[in-house]
């Protein structure tokens, strides 16, 4: 362990940190204190829900009206209560009480899941020690400086600094899967010279305050109180995060340092926000060009009224004539509730059943998600899940996606291809041959047992280059840093060849994402000193001999090409002298308190030289199941993709090549550690430098291209970018003499004009911070991100849309996410047929009912012209509450739920967003379709005899006629629209015309006792007796719709049909965007 005594110097510089935290172990009083006052530090509660019991209501309330239409119909509900309105109050405050309690109780059961889940984890019981007892308690209990244990398989429930471990080498083996993406087993060890008897053990450390960096713990000091006071320099191979599981280690125990949300895991979660569709934000938009078409009207009127009454003998008759003092009395005030007045007269131009309509959209259409049998994985027996119904129609605008590479693109199952010995190609085959499963296609087979010295070296060299724990007798168990090797399952021939010899194991030279190599030192039983190094193949070359490379390159350059992972594998032999210099600088590097990594760095350096070297392997990290295709057919529809992984950059850039993410003739940009130390000079220097180099080449010297699409015709050069976790931080968090926001700059401009980007190394924050660089870029791009273990939790939340993957790595992204699919093969069909689908539905349902409803109000605003501005209806009441709620509803929430204008099976366009160009075009057909109605029937009203027996129509058959031809028109409108026709589109469309003539029968018919005047009784019945108002009626229908009706004849056909897939490809149907 990299531990040793505090030298004076950096106890001084320590003592004036402010910025640390001291904990007593095991809450025990340090002698010579006079007084012992315990920190406070937060409890081990995790808390991921967004209200309580007693925020729920305002809170929730809060955030419901911060929309624009709900806030608006609160204005409107009150204004009819207090004011004399010529509707009742009821018409607009039943359809907002419905929809804020829908809405409220969706989100109180979503935020009632995650109480749920928190409960799981905070109760979930531990053992602690207390006063020399082993006491079970609930984990949300656990305080900074309790002493915990924890035993094999389970994980840990806070950050914790390892004291003592159940294995003789005071080491433990974790896994970071939920954290990081890695599952190989990672050594930690134990705080030197800690006493075994914990109860007597009187201690503190200094560390520290939370920090979010899962891989940095520096200088935490641990002060031993006994015979002695030791100090001991702590690091993070002694820390263990919570979220982490103890693996092949039967029990430790360790003290708690970080707790709760101060826990590192706690402080890479992004808190859960209430996300917004962009088509929400459009409908915003909209809204606010409609309440000035509203205001407009009510001003006009109001302003018309006063003009029109300030004319002798218009505004009273002459036999009640009011004098000058009373016509001036409270005249401001009469003409502020005249405004409102005319407001709650034409408030039907803003539909607040849309409201109520797009959320039943939304609830509905995400079953038609769950209900997909394409999503059913009968490995797991679960299909897809959507945890917010709100962003299906996101899902259609996606332009980045951001996945992560472990568990996500990959299964993290390694697979043996073949290996490479001395130039010699073998491969692994089923049945066994002379070489138990190997089988050379290089060379003559004669040759082979002369060479099974350099055979039996290679396997030697794998086996011994390893760290390998024997879990229990004849079951082995692999836990190497970076399980790259791809070692075959041995045979009993095998097992005697590799495992006859015992080595002592000197030194690890662990493996470092610069280095890109790891190596052991061993000593044989007959007394040889051996290194074995197994790396990159672009960090063994430069140190083995020129001659031995041409060898083996051209088999690592071929099964890099093919997608494989490659390991280059050398040794040397150490002499005596040599090793004892090795020995002694390894030794005095360890023990350095400053500048240790950089120490270590050149001793690897200097004794990784002169190798020899043997053979190289290819393994294959298997992808998920179509994960090539699915990244390709990503690509093809203009989204970009974004591999952010915590994994190492050989490993995430072999994933990337074999998902084709990466071509054969992609150029890679890279701006990692390694090429900012290339130069010699200082980092951000080079940093620059690169960032300047890149953009020239990526953006400057690039052709023109259309955006987003990739470029599979054209023979220009695609780049693909690579950064690392360090270089992020330089990129975002440069210092104050660089220019932080001209890097940024620079960075995301190469990062959009490249085919593919790669973040390796990543926390799970700066994966969240990946993301949200992207989403608030210029144009402000729909974002997706796709994971599956609790380290992509942050970057899921941050995006516009998250995804979680029911893969391995538990259920956290799952419980966190929006949406959760059982493979990744999946998401090609929710984006691209789902969610376009969804989203053209949407934008369909959105624009037709601001259409329908300003051919509603546009005749009553016209009205207005012809009666005296006197704010009298020209509608009924009860049409006036009906014609958004029954009459018009369901068509279009079918149409909203059904409609297919392409085959799902072919659909793969390019998505689109919600443009202004079809919402001015709906507003001009409503304008068009409302002076059509409200004139044409005034011409017919020009002789109002319209019956035989010469009775004359008055103002209810006149807006009668008028509500009649506007239901038929909008109805029949979206019938032409409609490309999938169903049994559900033929009821409603046609029921719902059925139902509009039912109920004005029915309701003319009778008489109501509870109504105070009936001004429809027998007025539809006397309209449809009169031929000229049926002449009329079909008339103006046939006009309404003609110039669609000729727009469906003279043009191509088009639906759901196999002809059509080619040409929906480059186009979107214009009038339904």
């Amino acid at each position: 362990p990299s531990v040793s005594f505090l030298s004076t110097s950096w106890s001084s510089r320590d003592e004036k940190r402010v910025d640390s935290r001291t904990i007593y172990v095991g809450h025990r009083q340090c002698p010579g204190t006079e007084a012992f006052i315990a920190p406070k530090f937060c409890d081990n509660r995790i808390v991921s829900s967004k209200y309580t019991v007693w925020n729920f209501l305002p809170k929730n309330l809060f955030e419901q009206f911060r929309r624009i239409a709900n806030f608006y119909f609160l204005i409107i509900f009150l204004v009819q209560v207090i004011v004399d309105t010529p509707t009742s109050p009821v018409t607009s405050g039943l359809p907002l009480f419905f929809v804020i309690t829908v809405t409220a109780i969706k989100q109180g059961y979503e935020d009632w899941l995650r109480h749920k889940a928190d409960k799981e984890v905070n109760k979930y019981l531990v053992t602690v020690l207390e006063d020399g007892r082993r006491i079970r308690k609930e984990s949300e209990r656990i305080k900074v400086g309790d002493v915990v244990e924890v035993v094999e398989d389970e994980t840990f429930p806070c950050d914790l600094i390892l004291l003592q471990s159940s294995r003789d080498d005071d080491t433990c083996f974790v896994t970071t899967a939920s954290l990081d993406g890695e599952s190989n087993h990672k050594t930690h060890y134990t705080v030197p010279d800690t006493e075994k008897d914990l109860e007597s053990l009187t201690a503190t450390i200094e560390c520290e305050q939370p920090q979010p960096d899962l891989y940095k713990y520096v200088s935490a000091r641990h002060t031993l109180y006994s015979m002695s006071i030791v100090k001991w320099s702590l690091g993070p191979e002694n820390l263990l995060l919570k979220g982490a599981t103890l693996k092949n280690t039967k029990k430790i125990y360790g003290v708690a340092v970080y707790t709760g949300m101060e826990t590192k895991m706690a402080l890479n979660y992004q808190g859960k926000s209430q996300k917004r569709s962009a088509v929400e934000k459009s409908i915003n938009a909209f809204l606010l060009v409609y309440l000035c078409i509203l205001l407009s009207k009510a001003l006009v009127c109001t302003t018309l009224k006063y003009v029109w009454q300030s004319r002798d003998g218009q505004d009273e008759p002459w036999y009640n004539q009011k004098t000058q003092k009373e016509k001036d009395a409270y005249k401001f005030l009469k003409m502020f509730t005249d405004f409102l007045s005319f407001m709650v007269l034409f408030n039907f131009i803003i539909p607040v059943s849309m409201y109520v309509t797009v959320e039943m959209q939304k609830f509905l259409g995400s079953f038609f998600i769950t209900w997909d049998k394409d999503f059913f994985d009968p490995e797991i027996q679960e299909g897809a899940l959507v945890n917010t119904s709100d962003l299906n129609e996101e899902l259609g605008q996606v332009e980045y996606v951001f996945t992560d590479k472990t568990g996500t693109l990959t299964q993290n199952n390694m697979e043996f291809i073949e290996c490479c010995i001395d130039g010699f190609q073998y491969k692994n085959r089923d049945s066994c041959s002379e070489l138990d499963s190997f089988c050379v296609t290089d060379g003559p087979v004669s040759k082979l047992h002369e060479k099974a010295g350099r055979e039996e070296l290679f396997l030697r060299a794998l086996c011994l280059c390893h760290t390998v724990q024997v879990k229990e007798a004849g079951d082995m168990e692999t836990v190497s840093e970076d399980q790259i090797d791809g070692l075959l399952p041995p045979t009993e021939q095998q097992k005697e060849c590799l495992f006859l010899d015992l080595y002592e194991l000197l030194h690890v030279l662990n493996f470092d994402p610069v280095r890109r190599r790891m190596s052991v030192i061993v000593r044989s039983k007959a007394g040889e000193t051996l290194l074995f190094c197994k790396g990159a193949d672009s960090s063994i070359f430069p140190r083995v001999r020129s001659e031995e490379v041409d060898r083996i390159r051209v088999h690592v350059e071929r099964n890099a090409t093919e997608g494989y992972r490659t390991l280059c594998v050398a040794y040397k032999q150490l002499c005596t002298e040599e090793y004892v210099e090795v020995d002694a600088k390894l030794r005095e590097a360890r023990l350095a308190l400053q500048d240790r990594e950089e120490k270590l760095m050149a001793v690897y350096n200097q004794v990784e030289t002169g190798m020899s070297l043997i053979g190289a392997t290819a393994v294959e990290d298997r992808l998920q199941e179509e994960a090539a295709e699915t990244m390709e057919a990503l690509q093809e529809a203009g989204i970009k993709v974004w591999v952010l992984t915590g994994d190492k950059m050989e490993t995430a850039k072999s994933t990337c090549y074999a998902c084709r993410l990466f071509q054969r003739g992609t150029e890679l940009l890279e701006l990692t550690v390694r090429t900012l130390e290339d130069g010699g000079r200082k980092r951000e220097e080079r940093l620059h430098e690169l960032l300047l180099e890149y953009h020239k080449k990526a953006v400057q010297d690039a052709p023109p291209a259309k955006l987003g699409v990739r470029s599979w015709v054209t023979a220009s050069q695609e780049y693909g970018f690579i950064i690392d976790g360090a270089t992020l931080s330089l990129v975002l968090n440069s210092s104050p003499e660089a220019s932080s926001t001209r890097y940024k700059s620079l960075f995301l401009q190469i990062c959009q004009n490249c085919t593919a980007v790669l973040c390796c190394r990543m926390a799970p924050l700066q994966k969240a911070q990946i993301v949200k660089m992207v989403k608030n870029s210029k144009g402000s791009p729909i974002t997706l991100s796709i994971g599956d273990g609790a380290n992509d939790v942050s970057m899921i939340l941050e995006a516009h849309v998250g995804i979680g993957i029911k893969g391995k790595e538990g259920r956290q992204a799952v419980r966190n996410s929006d949406y959760a699919i059982p493979k990744l093969k999946h998401l090609k069909k929710l984006l691209l047929a789902h969610g376009h689908l969804y989203y053209v539905r949407i934008a369909h349902l959105v624009q037709y009912f601001f259409y329908k409803n300003l051919c509603f109000i546009l005749p009553q605003f016209l009205y207005q012209f012809f009666c005296g501005y006197s704010q009298q209806p020209l509608y009924d009441a009860a049409y006036l509450t009906m014609y958004n709620i029954c009459f018009t509803s369901m068509p279009i929430l079918a149409y909203s739920l059904l409609e297919q204008h392409i085959a799902i099976e072919s659909l793969m366009d390019t998505n689109a967003t919600l443009r202004w160009g079809p919402f001015l075009y709906w507003t001009t057909l409503g304008i068009f379709h409302g002076l059509l109605f409200f004139f044409g029937v005034r011409c017919l009203f020009s002789n109002p005899a319209l019956q035989d027996n010469g009775q004359v129509f008055g103002n209810w058959s006149y807006g009668t006629i008028v509500f009649t031809v506007l239901v038929f028109t909008v109805t029949l409108k979206l019938a032409l629209d409609t490309r999938h026709w169903t049994w559900i589109n033929h009821l409603v469309i046609w029921g719902s015309l059925a139902f509009y003539v039912f109920f004005s029968f029915f309701w003319g018919g009778i008489i109501w006792p509870f109504l105070q005047q009936q001004r429809l009784y027998f007025v539809f019945a006397n309209m449809l007796s009169s031929v000229s108002a049926w002449l009329v009626i079909i008339l103006l229908i046939l006009l309404s719709l003609l110039p669609e009706i000729l727009v469906l004849v003279l043009r191509k056909p088009r639906g759901p049909h196999r002809r059509q897939v080619r040409k929906a490809h480059n186009h979107v149907v214009p009038f339904c965007l």
